[in-house]
């Protein structure tokens, strides 16, 4: 894979989730019943940044939440290895009931990680609503899912992959497209 083109430094990335914040709470007539839940692994770092972003706005902390969807995915099969996964499907600081719960991941793609979040909330309690933001909508579904709040659409081929990279985990800010093709073939 070669890089192709960085789409979103981190500037960028601070002024679309800004954005998202806003529109979460326009949305939303405020922040009082809402719980901000992470798709883990980049998912759950947006989330903390929307959650400390509406409390500048609002001054609201809104609850947050991680989810592990690796249970849910449909194809588990073909993922696991030797020992059965270990993991908690969810984890929130207080019940969904009643709650608007927003889905929070990096990238859109097929919408299969979003079907699988939305079993674990389920499985979890029964929230009012789900609604759906990711930092990067590339195309691509295979379900009939959309986001509610989208930092940035980037309309890619099959042959192209949206890299997320944050600061938490990658030590930078930035989001890029790699080509799965050597350059030239």
């Amino acid at each position: 894979m070669y890089k192709k083109t960085t789409v979103l430094d981190d500037a960028a990335i601070g002024r679309a989730l800004t954005r998202i914040a806003h529109e979460i709470l326009e949305r939303n007539k405020g922040g009082e019943n809402l719980l901000l839940a992470g798709i883990k692994t980049r998912g759950t770092p947006l989330a903390k940044r929307l959650q400390e972003k509406i409390l500048k706005i609002e001054n609201i902390e809104v609850p947050i939440g991680e989810i592990d969807i690796t249970l849910y995915r449909d194809d588990l099969e073909y993922v696991r290895n030797d020992s059965d996964p270990k993991v908690k499907a969810a984890e929130f600081e207080i019940s969904l009931e009643g709650r608007t719960v927003i889905l929070i991941d990096d990238v859109l793609y097929t919408g299969r990680t979003v079907r699988a979040a939305m079993d674990a909330i389920i499985d979890q309690g029964r929230p009012s609503q789900i609604q759906l933001a990711v930092l990067v909508d590339r195309g691509h579904r295979e379900l009939p899912i959309r986001a509610d709040y989208v930092g940035k659409n980037i309309p890619t081929s099959l042959d192209e992959v949206v890299v997320v990279k944050l600061e938490e985990s990658d030590q930078i800010d930035e989001v890029s497209i790699f080509d799965k093709n050597e350059p030239g073939l």
